[in-house]
């Protein structure tokens, strides 16, 4: 059944110092001061072969051409099935290759001033701290970070904006066309997606100049392709949480193993609080590897004239990933003789340090005025952002691990409080969620339950039900099948925890999703889709399916938001019990959270200008 409904779905089967900085400047650069020192970078990269690239292949061509290169699901299960120890460490030597076979040295890495960060929860507002702050020193920076929420060419950033289609364009077939003519030198194969946009990144950081480079990982540390990278100028690890079990391990100390494993020998690092337990492993590691750890103290010590620092971006566990970003653009700044932060001379040497209990803690400092600017307006989209439309307000988070779910309803119930109080007549809470992999949903779900939302709305990671999504978001790792088949599972957890009676289930006309009626395509064109919604006994919240994003979004809105085009036609908008409260509410207030990718369809539809 669920096979015959996603052929039906798609029509289709899925087809599985400081003199050198003023040289030659890119895209986005602004004016840059000179400050004295003798730090100079000399950029020697080699142009690579003329590329195959044709004047009339745009931005799609480049996206769908790397789109090629996602692993299909059923190669991507066989994989976690058979991923052993000595596997993952063959992924960094295949990297390597990969890197010369792009017309790149790994040594020309090195020339890259590198700011590599991993963690579980909070490494990517870390980085954007990072890359806020230094772009204030008048730097010309770059930003590598993962996934993208509505362009793929979001990952790789120039002073703080994505790299423009033109530059994406020109720079993707360069190193694709590179690897299409050499990969017979390893085996026939191509660099999977990530591996292929991580070579791209520092490829386009070298041959655009930029003056450091902030690197987050993509999963773990040990093994992930990023830890190529050999002499960073400095590391970060934010908090520690479980995530991507079957990869990095079901504990928080063999997480912790994984991402202790970009440290660097004689490379300082730095870390904020953590368990016990992991913070031993973090310790350990340091000391194996040579490097110097140091725990960032807390945000409330970093007093200026203004008192603590204040944070662009929303939420008490913001305040870590700040401590930790001062910590390390002090530490650039200073291996680069900033006359900001002069050189100190460390106090402890590297054996004493690790003999101390606990962990030595780095000094807090005055932070400079670019420092503190660089936090006030530090903006990451998708990541406890508010927007405001009318009546309707969307509260977007892509929390999907037990920390940042918890960090997210704090945060939620905060603002949405505070929200509440200020306006007259009834408030309708929604949540819109989605959560994919291997994650115990009901464990997180449990934590979204005392929000107590009127509605709560689940539905697959699918901006549209035809599918017809523009390159940047097709997803084949996953099967279209098992999407929907999670998405189930997500609102059936929902009704358990929630002590729901009945379950509210999408279906055809006249029958429910289980039923064996076979499916044919045109019965699922547009408003052919009905909600089939049977009755329920003593509901506190009215939990529902939607087939896609954007019918989600039309029935919770009501046609109330007017940026979203509304298609009040639809059946899904008109016939389903609670239609009416929504229209009659005086604000309608919707939390969006559990992926990334349900964030970046959600606002794909609600901004246009990210699309552009």
């Amino acid at each position: 059944m669920m096979a015959r409904l996603c052929r039906a779905l798609t029509g289709q089967r899925l087809m599985v110092g400081w003199r050198g900085l003023a040289g030659q400047r890119g895209e986005g650069a602004g004016p840059r001061r000179r400050l004295p020192g003798a730090w100079r970078l000399s950029y020697s990269t080699a142009p690579t072969k003329a590329a195959l690239y044709l004047p009339r292949m745009d931005y799609q061509d480049a996206v769908q051409a790397l789109n090629t290169l996602q692993t299909n699901a059923s190669t991507l299960e066989q994989i976690r099935r058979e991923r052993e120890r000595g596997w993952m460490e063959g992924t960094l030597e295949a990297m390597k290759s990969f890197v010369y076979q792009a017309g790149m040295m790994i040594e020309e890495l090195d020339q890259l001033a590198i700011i590599h960060v991993t963690g579980t929860k909070g490494k990517g507002s870390t980085c954007a701290f990072c890359e806020k702050i230094l772009r204030n020193y008048g730097l010309k920076t770059g930003f590598y970070s993962s996934p993208h929420l509505v362009q793929v060419r979001e990952r790789i950033r120039i002073n703080g904006k994505p790299i423009s289609k033109v530059l994406f364009t020109k720079y993707f077939w360069q190193v694709y066309n590179r690897l299409v003519e050499t990969k017979d030198a390893n085996s026939g194969t191509m660099p999977a997606y990530f591996r292929f946009l991580t070579i791209l990144a520092f490829h386009i950081f070298l041959h655009e100049k930029v003056d450091l480079a902030i690197i987050e990982v993509g999963i773990g540390g040990a093994y992930d392709c990023t830890n190529i990278i050999r002499r960073p100028v400095v590391c970060g690890v934010s908090s520690l949480g479980i995530d991507h079990v079957s990869i990095l391990g079901d504990t928080m100390e063999k997480i912790a193993w994984q991402k202790g494993g970009i440290f660097k020998p004689g490379v300082p690092a730095f870390t904020v609080s953590q368990p016990n337990g992991p913070m031993a492993v973090l310790v350990e590691r340091a000391k194996e590897i040579g490097c110097s750890l140091k725990l960032c103290p807390d945000l409330e010590d970093f007093q200026s004239e203004g008192g603590m620092p204040s944070l662009g971006l929303a939420g008490d566990h913001q305040k870590s990933n700040a401590s930790l970003a001062l910590q390390l653009c002090q530490t650039w700044l200073q291996h680069h003789r900033h006359p900001d932060f002069p050189l100190l001379q460390e106090t402890l040497d590297f054996a004493e340090q690790h003999t101390r209990q606990p962990l030595p803690v780095s000094p807090a400092f005055s932070p400079t005025t670019a420092m503190l600017e660089g936090l006030r307006n530090t903006e990451w989209l998708g990541r406890s952002q508010i927007l405001k439309r009318g009546p309707v307000t969307y509260y977007l988070d892509g929390a999907h691990t037990i920390g940042s779910i918890k960090a997210c309803v704090k945060w939620y119930r905060e603002q949405s409080f505070k929200e509440a109080k200020a306006v007259e007549g009834p408030v309708v809470q929604v949540l819109l969620f989605n959560m994919t992999g291997e994650r115990d949903v009901a464990a997180l779900l449990k934590l979204l339950v005392p929000c107590q939302f009127d509605f709560a709305v689940f539905c697959p990671n699918l901006l549209e039900v035809a599918q017809n999504l523009n390159a940047d978001q097709k997803n084949y790792t996953v099967s279209l099948e098992n999407m929907l088949k999670r998405c189930l599972d997500n609102h059936r957890a929902w009704c358990q925890l929630t002590e729901l009676k009945r379950d509210n289930l999408w279906s055809l006309p006249g029958g429910t999703l289980e039923s064996s009626a076979p499916l044919v395509k045109g019965d699922l064109d547009g408003e052919m889709i009905q909600l089939h919604e049977l009755e329920c006994e003593q509901l506190a919240t009215r939990a529902l399916v939607f087939p896609c994003i954007n019918n989600g979004l039309q029935w919770i809105t009501q046609g109330r938001d007017p940026d979203l085009q509304s298609s009040l036609a639809n059946p899904l908008n008109r016939h389903l019990a609670g239609a009416t409260t929504l229209k009659e509410a005086s604000t309608i207030q919707i939390l969006i959270t559990g992926s990334l990718h349900l964030v970046g369809g959600c606002l794909k539809l609600l901004d246009q200008s990210l699309s552009e």
